[in-house]
């Protein structure tokens, strides 16, 4: 899906280049982190990143789930039992076993995520028959988007609800101090983390450690609660309670949400660093449950909020503040990964360019994108005030992890069997397993689709549809503008016999496709009448790689009569920066002087034709987002002063 993202093409990528060598099983790659960090600052800080969302779970996982067993009429002990026996079963089998020991190993170049995981599929399947790979990303990160409108709402909104044990004439006023974090938290993503993600780690260690002293405590409130360590309780349970059990299942998969994080942060912290945390976070989430359902089986009328009542009295308010703090960085930790996402999708022609702003001069993955910052901000608040509280949203909330986990399943087979070169049984024995544990969860997230779970749904498919909107009609402008564009080596030829004026300097035409000149270079000759002493066909492409090493980044071309092709390769994880491959171009020997030198891109006028190729909703929403592109210049951070736009007209 190769392609170049400035006014020369509206917008998108049209696909990937093939890139460099994926991460393997057999050996580690090196993530994105700084190699120079120490192992134990990248384990505390994975421990504010990464495992904010799960980590936050227990504050309404557990009475979610055994709320329906016991409003459904089960047995208060058996379906105490059997929901920690169905919750620790899924953090050993779904987080454990598929995330920190299956997908951390299918990392590309050390990055992982669901768009890494497509790239990898895509490269291995080959891309003439990666359509349906594409659809699955396109499917995932859609699903994503989801995932981080309803994460900070239902996380601080668990939270919040833990103000009316401590004051209960607050309790009409939760979701009004819940918009109020929200906002506070999505206003103040413009001014970065850096400073910020140094307390997450930390924060976060502590709420840990105060969850396992919590449930550690009240396990001995009824021992019987380690039966569930028997997923013989956890199976029965299913088979034997029908509709109910299906029910249970649905909110039980709240306690794995944030999962995808491990595997999305891969290229932050690396593979050693997570896993360790996660062998120290799991003991501190499997104590709480257990204490949790020990605290219910003694005082079965605690089940309204038994995370908080495993404490004291005198520290219900410090537990609802750290509760809140914790919420805050699993919002913050989901937010940023939204932006990572974003410019991945923007750099794959899944999306067309928004802003991106970076907030740290030090870790190029910390930036702001505000486009998305609001339209997540409107989505979070519209949660609240749809839902009102955590129990509302747990239904929303279940079917957008659960989606993404399906489609990271499917896609971790064709990795498996295509890309490590596995028999394909032995791809289907490792994953199929997973995948049926995967799908039996969404199934059960789905059941709840008339109460709250249509609205990921509706998002996703609102996000995914802008998705194929922007592919296709890229697609489209693409072919309009190629049949009104002249083969290069056509152009040199009649150049050379009409010689025209030629100017000192050097002038750079940006280009999705070298070999056919530029509308932008064909207005120049037409109406100017001159050519520069150097004229440059300059395409940026997007790598299947998330990173592309300075060695790689630039290839020269000479044509001939003071033409040549340059091609400046960015990994799907990089933004592009042309200035900065032109001093890799002059390493390699292309001279040329900055202040003389003129950048040409093309301003394209979208029209809707007479006969247009996409239906006419779609043609307004195709002009909608190119109309809202960003500025291609900013894009690729030319020099605004060395610009030249040359406008044109293209019709659906």
């Amino acid at each position: 899906m190769s392609a170049m993202q400035g006014r020369e093409e509206t917008g998108g990528a049209a696909g990937l280049q093939a890139g460099g060598a994926a991460g393997s099983p057999d050996g580690a790659v090196p993530g994105g982190h700084d190699p120079k960090t120490g192992f134990w600052t990248l384990v505390v800080g994975a421990a504010g990143v990464v495992f904010g969302d799960i980590g936050t779970s227990p504050l309404y996982a557990f009475r979610e789930a055994a709320k329906v067993g016991m409003e459904g009429g089960l047995d208060a002990r058996a379906s105490v039992i059997g929901v920690l026996s169905l919750i620790l079963w899924a953090l050993m089998l779904v987080v454990t076993v598929k995330y920190v020991f299956i997908l951390l190993r299918a990392d590309n170049n050390g990055e992982g995520g669901i768009l890494s995981l497509m790239a990898l599929a895509q490269r291995a399947m080959g891309h003439a028959n990666s359509r349906l790979i594409i659809f699955l990303g396109m499917l995932g990160a859609a699903l994503f988007y989801g995932d981080a409108i309803i994460s900070p709402a239902i996380s601080v909104l668990s939270a919040v609800e833990g103000l009316k044990l401590v004051t209960p004439a607050l309790d009409d006023y939760v979701p009004q101090i819940t918009t109020a974090i929200l906002l506070l938290l999505f206003l103040v993503q413009s001014r970065g983390t850096a400073q910020v993600a140094r307390l997450f780690g930390p924060i976060m260690m502590l709420w840990f450690f105060l969850m396992a002293v919590g449930g550690l405590y009240h396990i001995k409130d009824d021992l019987g609660v380690f039966w569930a360590l028997n997923p013989k309780y956890a199976v029965d349970f299913i088979i034997h309670n029908g509709a109910i059990g299906m029910a249970i299942l649905g909110a039980v998969f709240l306690a794995v949400t944030g999962a995808e994080a491990l595997y999305a942060d891969l290229g932050h912290f690396g593979r050693s660093p997570i896993r360790f945390t996660w062998f120290m976070a799991l003991p501190a989430l499997a104590l709480n449950y257990l204490g949790q359902g020990a605290l219910v089986l003694a005082h079965p009328e605690k089940i309204e909020n038994p995370f908080f009542l495993l404490f004291p009295e005198w520290a219900l308010a410090p537990m609802v503040g750290m509760a809140t703090l914790a919420t805050i960085i699993a919002g913050q930790a989901v937010i940023t990964g939204a932006y990572s996402l974003s410019r991945q999708a923007i750099q794959l022609g899944l999306l067309p360019r928004l802003e991106i702003r970076y907030t740290s001069d030090v870790h190029a993955g910390q930036i702001y994108m505000p486009r998305i910052n609001y339209l997540l901000l409107a989505g979070v608040l519209l949660s609240v005030g749809l839902f009102r509280n955590s129990s509302n949203l747990a239904a929303a909330y279940g079917v957008a992890v659960t989606g993404t986990m399906v489609v990271t399943a499917i896609l971790a087979f064709v990795v498996i069997w295509k890309d490590w070169k596995r028999p394909l049984w032995l791809a289907a024995a490792i994953m199929l397993p997973f995948l049926i544990i995967d799908s039996t969860f969404l199934l059960a997230n789905l059941l709840k689709a008339l109460h709250g779970g249509l609205f990921p749904i509706i998002v996703a498919a609102i996000i995914m549809t802008m998705m194929l909107v922007w592919r296709r009609g890229t697609r489209i402008v693409l072919e309009k503008t190629r049949k009104a564009e002249m083969p290069m080596e056509e152009l040199v030829d009649i150049l050379a016999k009409s010689n025209p004026h030629r100017v000192r300097g050097t002038a750079v035409f940006l280009t999705s496709d070298p070999d056919f000149a530029p509308a932008a270079l064909l207005h120049n000759v037409k109406h100017n009448k001159v050519l520069h002493e150097k004229n440059v066909m300059l395409t940026v492409i997007t790598d299947d790689r998330p990173r592309v090493p300075d060695s790689e980044r630039v290839s020269i071309e000479p044509i001939r009569d003071g033409f040549s092709r340059v091609t400046m390769a960015f990994g799907y994880a990089e933004t592009p920066n042309v200035p900065r491959g032109l001093a890799i171009a002059r390493s390699q020997g292309w001279r040329f002087d900055i202040m003389s030198t003129s950048f040409f891109v093309s301003r394209r006028s979208i029209r809707i034709g007479a006969n247009p190729r996409m239906r006419l909703w779609q043609s307004k929403m195709y002009m909608f987002l190119a109309r809202n592109a960003s500025d291609a210049t900013d894009f690729f951070q030319i020099p605004t002063g060395r610009v030249v736009e040359v406008g044109t007209q293209v019709t659906l």
